[in-house]
């Protein structure tokens, strides 16, 4: 696979990471594409991997891997995470990794502050049934109303804890609301939430594995 493949799957995915973020994708022993982000840390096409990066890391342990890492590697701080690319019927045998700023690196939070009219309330995230991204506006539904929120889904997606899942583009949902998983009448995967009642959310094909993995099905 040359770089322009490469890089075509990369910009694939720059809509679904923050604007800050970077991306390094790994071929082997070099990085073969980067794409930097607002928190640039300067990678150059060709160059290898160094010792203590997320990509030697996923190399290691070969999963998903998650960590901040000091400036001594490049110069610069930040928060990674890291995938396994194993696609061999495409020539790809390395590594994607999300390079963040290193205050993206926190403790699930509790609370979230959401806006209804012109109040700014504190909502705590347990009580949060789901989150919906719609006509660039981020609402968040509980079961006594709805507000919204000044950052995105894949902002607030760092920031919540893993009883949370993104399902789609459009959705994060709290796995304790969730009723069942069935297919609807095109065979496609969706949610029904147990409140509101009769609530149903469409999982996307691009997180169909990922629900699966998480939820074990």
């Amino acid at each position: 696979m040359d770089n322009n493949h490469f890089r075509q799957f990369s910009t694939f995915i720059e809509d679904w990471v923050p604007k800050e973020a970077s991306i390094a994708i790994a071929d082997e022993d070099k990085y073969v594409t980067y794409i930097p982000g607002s928190h640039d840390i300067q990678i150059n096409q060709g160059q290898p991997i160094p010792s203590g990066s997320i990509t030697e890391r996923v190399y290691a342990q070969k999963c998903r891997v998650e960590s901040l890492v000091d400036k001594s590697v490049f110069g610069v701080p930040y928060y990674g995470v890291g995938y396994p690319l194993e696609y061999k019927e495409v020539g790809i045998n390395g590594a994607l990794t999300v390079i963040l700023p290193p205050e993206y690196y926190s403790s699930p939070v509790s609370f979230i502050v959401g806006r209804k009219d012109d109040l700014w309330i504190p909502i705590a995230v347990d009580q949060i049934i789901y989150m919906e991204s719609h006509q660039k506006k981020t609402h968040i539904i509980t079961e006594e109303d709805c507000f919204q929120s000044k950052y995105p889904l894949k902002t607030l997606e760092h920031r919540l804890s893993n009883s949370f899942i993104r399902i789609h583009r459009s959705y994060i949902v709290n796995i304790s609301y969730m009723k069942q998983i069935s297919r609807d009448v095109a065979s496609n995967l969706e949610i029904t939430l147990s409140k509101p009642e009769g609530t149903t959310l469409s999982i996307s094909q691009s997180y169909v594995q990922k629900v699966r993995d998480t939820l074990g099905f």
